[in-house]
């Protein structure tokens, strides 16, 4: 049994915060879609925003909605990866073979149309940083059909395999109490019943145009969260075809003008609410701050695994997923 964990953070530190400090807003940009790789998009968000907010920038209607696009498609690529990693921690390789497969067929649309697999630098200050090729709408709802036809029977496969629930069923609970002090956010604080999305409470468009839940549940252990990421690939699914079919015509991108100003921006990440703060100087930026949602997440997990034994310790983990490489910056 886990008595005490301990953890110790800081080894992916790459000095963000001081390689930002006087660089202009194109290698700015850069620095924060690497902040964390898996959610290249929702900083690359978070950072075009509060650039916007700064300098009063006002950009183009479509590219509003394809950014909301590329945030719906990395999210689900991202919890399908999730999904199938934490059932192969519990000895269940098939869930993440077939889930591999799924989040495979999303890169591969991403790359196809946004120009990579990861849609890094797609997103710029000003707008996004090219149009949909030819095609990619027929792309894009065809993944869509193909994930809505094989995804529910994984779930079902989850659901009714007893061997699999034995591992995740009560293991890793997250007190609802504690993720309300620590403002947990994302799949972990809605699974401990934190009702919170920025998407929804903190409205930016064209989320407030969007019909969407939040999925939340209070049992707080490792199946919540993973019940808490598929209810949120659903959800998805149904926002791309939402834009998809809306998505306005027009241009995709204007010039972030230089000028000096403070802006501030919250974004729904796949992980919760990541926060990006700048101050900018004549076109440069002289300051500038971005939080993952993993800083108030690492120390929940030190509580979660208090009293499981030691071989779930690699569910509760992947069960939280959080970015290493967020939080040292």
């Amino acid at each position: 049994t886990i008595v005490r964990l301990e953890e110790r953070l800081g080894y992916v530190h790459k000095g963000v915060e001081a390689l930002m400090a006087g660089a202009p807003l194109a290698r700015a940009q850069k620095l924060a879609a690497r902040v964390s790789g898996d959610s290249t998009v929702a900083y690359s968000l978070a950072f075009a925003r509060a650039v916007e907010a700064a300098l009063g920038v006002e950009i183009p209607e479509r590219a509003v909605w394809l950014r909301a696009l590329m945030a719906e498609l990395e999210r689900i690529a991202n919890h399908l990866g999730d999904i199938g990693a934490i059932c192969n921690d519990a000895a269940f390789a098939l869930m993440l073979a077939h889930c591999s497969v799924l989040r495979e067929k999303v890169l591969r649309a991403c790359a196809a149309c946004f120009g990579h697999r990861l849609m890094m630098d797609a997103i710029l200050p000003g707008g996004v940083a090219a149009d949909l090729p030819a095609g990619s709408a027929h792309i894009l709802r065809a993944l869509v059909v193909a994930i809505k036809r094989k995804f529910p029977r994984l779930v079902e496969l989850y659901d009714n395999t007893a061997s699999l629930q034995d591992r995740t069923v009560t293991t890793g609970r997250l007190d609802p109490a504690l993720a309300r002090q620590f403002g947990c956010g994302g799949f972990i604080g809605r699974a401990s019943g934190r009702d919170f999305d920025a998407r929804r409470d903190l409205p930016y468009t064209p989320y407030d145009r969007l019909a969407f839940t939040t999925p939340v549940l209070e049992d707080g252990d490792v199946n919540a969260r993973i019940w808490v990421r598929i209810k949120e690939v659903e959800q998805s699914l149904g926002l791309i075809e939402q834009i998809l079919m809306r998505l306005p015509n027009g241009d995709v991108r204007v010039t972030a003008n230089e000028g000096s100003g403070e802006g501030l921006a919250i974004v729904e990440g796949f992980r919760g609410d990541i926060l990006a703060w700048v101050r900018l100087d004549g076109g440069s930026v002289r300051r500038c701050h971005l939080r993952d949602p993993s800083w108030l997440q690492w120390p929940l997990l030190e509580a979660a695994i208090e009293g499981n034994i030691v071989a779930d310790f690699p569910l509760c983990n992947k069960s939280f997923n959080c970015s290493y490489s967020g939080h040292d910056l």
